[in-house]
């Protein structure tokens, strides 16, 4: 691990209307661990993960992604670049099946062009082969090879998220930013995701998460950001943070 800043957000704002959803928020997001977002309904914290996944453009301030700033590219160039995000609600491919629901996530794909249909071939070909290999072997790893070839509509909300995050690492980003990954799962699946992400860090893989079941985030991430009214209250452990007694007020309380 070596602790290379690869996701920054510096003094980052945006308004809705007269509501301050992020005001003048600081985060650097280093490789290889998971860092934690945290903070009560209202806090800021959704808002900010689609500043940095770029679905949302800030009003001030400035994000730079593995040392480009990237404030004004759109959510495409990012994941070109290596970002790539899940969502709240799982947004499944449910007409096509969970296997291309994999596959479809890889670009450039080969063969996409004229020109290498016809005067690539046999690249193309290996290409394809190395792409469905990757896919049942995730598949496999996230319990989901036996649905391979079933819709993605027909599966339960557990193996909704588990396909989530499947297809997320599929085209093997360099950074990952998870909005609440176990949000209505049952207990049990909850301790499924909450290991496949252990994994993924242990792997070195470097995640964002936005959580709320704060037992699965003091096990996964370090460090912890806590947010509330939009600012940064404090960072760190989660030992450190119930020590402060205005984290402590607006959210470890309860």
């Amino acid at each position: 691990m070596n602790d290379e800043v690869l996701l920054e957000a510096t003094n980052v704002r945006k308004w809705f209307g007269g509501v301050r959803a992020v005001d003048g928020c600081s985060v650097q997001v280093r490789a290889g661990h998971v860092t934690g977002l945290i903070g009560p309904n209202g806090a800021g914290k959704s808002t900010m993960v689609s500043l940095l996944a770029g679905s949302l453009k800030p009003d001030s301030g400035t994000i730079t992604l593995l040392g480009k700033d990237v404030t004004t590219a759109p959510t495409w160039k990012r994941a070109r670049r290596g970002l790539i995000r899940t969502f709240q609600v799982s947004r499944e491919l449910g007409h096509m099946t969970v296997l291309d629901n994999l596959m479809v996530t890889v670009t450039p794909q080969p063969g996409e062009t004229l020109f290498s249909a016809f005067f690539r071939g046999r690249e193309w070909h290996r290409q394809e082969l190395q792409m469905l290999e990757r896919a049942y072997m995730l598949l496999e790893r996230f319990g989901l090879a036996k649905m391979a070839d079933e819709y993605a509509s027909t599966l339960s909300g557990g193996q909704k998220r588990l396909l989530e995050l499947a297809r997320a690492v599929m085209p093997e980003p360099k950074i990952l930013l998870l909005d609440e990954p176990v949000a209505g799962v049952n207990p049990s699946l909850v301790r499924d995701l909450a290991g496949h992400i252990e994994r993924l860090r242990d792997e070195g893989m470097t995640i964002v998460m936005v959580e709320h079941e704060l037992a699965i985030v003091e096990r996964l991430c370090d460090p912890i950001i806590v947010m509330a009214q939009g600012t940064v209250l404090d960072q760190g452990t989660m030992a450190s943070l119930r020590e402060n007694e205005a984290v402590v007020s607006a959210y470890l309380a309860g």
